[in-house]
């Protein structure tokens, strides 16, 4: 009775591992860079067993079996939104870390507010648009889409990300909320670039992509924008990450006020000594986005930072 109750539990413990949306054996990084139809640039990791080798995308660096087959099936999606100005390779460690655990991810440069071009910086309406877009091709197009289960699907978003996935997680924000804030905080970064970007505010339309079922917000921008009522259909689970000292998007208008105004408490992360673009992904070049305070260690806090991404995601997308 024993040994036949012992291979029972056996076949149904290889069954959940061979079903589980993340595995616990740990995988190596595949990576593709790639253009959707229209254009946009993504990059995309996931679970593998090729040969890794060191590449340098930009100011980052990562260790990725370039172009290598996948592995896995039935596995998790999740889309990464960058923020003002950046590109797909901002948060590339998060990315290989979520890979590594058997996620597959895609991660896109958004038209018009990318480091080459910023010039649709402002029209923030266009940006939870095309990571649905993102979405639909790596569920249809993407030569490997078979092995993505659709129904399990989060979204990862910094700064302006921050917003886009709340938005694409059903947030509403109210812009009229934004001229009355700049005119209390004109030196505030959001207030300097609508100044830089002359013109009228968006006209805001229904966002919400029911495709995702879990987001991570790192220090959300617009934050002070949806309120109470613009935030109460975001009612699936959320991640909440604040650095303490964003000098940036300065405390409480940004990630604070989500926070508060969330229908449910969120899984709330505070990082003490963390400036706004310690959310990127370590990176040793002069530029201003690459430096951290000197009591901060970027590369150890992204180490906790990526573990909790991974846990939360691997809760939430079961």
């Amino acid at each position: 009775m024993l040994t036949r109750l012992f291979i029972l539990m056996s076949l149904l413990l290889s069954v959940i591992a061979s079903n589980s949306a993340v595995a616990t054996t740990s995988y190596r990084a595949g990576f593709q860079y790639q253009h959707m139809p229209d254009g946009t640039e993504i990059g995309i990791w996931y679970p593998t067993t090729g040969i890794l080798v060191h590449q340098h995308l930009g100011i980052y660096e990562q260790d990725v079996a370039q172009d290598a087959p996948p592995l896995g099936h039935g596995l998790p999606l999740v889309v990464i939104s960058h923020g003002h100005s950046g590109g797909f390779s901002g948060h590339l460690d998060t990315a290989t870390t979520l890979a590594q655990a058997g996620f597959v991810v895609a991660s896109l440069t958004h038209p018009g507010d990318n480091w080459r071009d910023d010039s649709r910086a402002v029209h923030v309406e266009e940006r939870p648009k095309a990571l649905s877009r993102m979405i639909t091709y790596m569920l249809t197009l993407w030569p490997e889409h078979m092995i993505i289960d659709p129904t399990r699907i989060g979204a990862f978003g910094f700064s302006s990300g921050g917003f886009t996935v709340l938005a694409a997680a059903g947030g509403q924000p109210d812009f009229s909320r934004v001229t009355s804030h700049c005119k209390q905080y004109p030196e505030y970064y959001d207030c300097q670039l609508i100044e830089r970007h002359p013109g009228a505010l968006p006209i805001w339309t229904d966002s919400r992509d029911p495709r995702i079922k879990a987001i991570v917000v790192a220090a959300p921008a617009l934050g002070y924008t949806f309120g109470r009522d613009g935030l109460r259909d975001v009612t699936l689970p959320v991640q909440l990450w604040r650095a303490n000292n964003d000098h940036i998007l300065p405390a409480p208008l940004y990630a604070d006020t989500v926070r508060k105004d969330l229908p449910h408490k969120p899984e709330f992360h505070e990082v003490p000594n963390a400036g706004h673009f310690d959310f990127l992904a370590p990176c040793t070049s002069p530029v201003s986005i690459c430096q951290s305070a000197s009591n901060f260690d970027r590369a150890t806090f992204h180490r906790v930072f990526n573990a909790d991404i991974v846990t939360f995601f691997t809760r939430m997308l079961h």
